[in-house]
């Protein structure tokens, strides 16, 4: 089976081109090799490939017929993902958060209301 079907079948690419795109711009490798779309996969093949800024492991036990429910991809694959690549991403969330350099763009809705808040104090009574 070729990698892209292969990727397309366990259900880590939403559509078969992108799985092609993703193996054309060098994000796949099998057994440590950079692969293009038509490379066969076999069983007991290691398969790293990059998504959303995670390498993912993966090793391949069996081919599928078709693309599979999501319940049967374990039958189809071992997952040997480190737990850092997603520890990783969990703190890339969290830095993109409020990441905006003072001084560049237009103020956000929020950063206007808070800009608001700030100069609109209470007036005093003057009785």
């Amino acid at each position: 089976m070729r990698i892209d079907k292969y990727l397309w079948c366990i259900r880590y690419c939403k559509t078969r081109s992108i799985a092609t795109n993703a193996c054309k711009k060098g994000h796949v490798k099998v057994n440590g090799q950079v692969v293009k779309p038509s490379r066969e996969v076999y069983a007991t093949d290691k398969i790293e490939f990059r998504k959303d800024q995670i390498n993912y492991q993966i090793i391949v036990n069996d081919l599928p017929e078709s693309r599979v429910g999501a319940k049967l991809v374990d039958i189809y694959r071992t997952d040997v993902t480190p737990k850092e690549a997603f520890e990783a991403q969990e703190l890339l969330k969290y830095s993109k958060d409020y990441y905006r350099k003072k001084g560049t763009g237009r103020p956000t809705k929020k950063d206007r209301r808070d800009i608001d808040d700030f100069y609109d104090t209470p007036e005093e009574d003057k009785s």
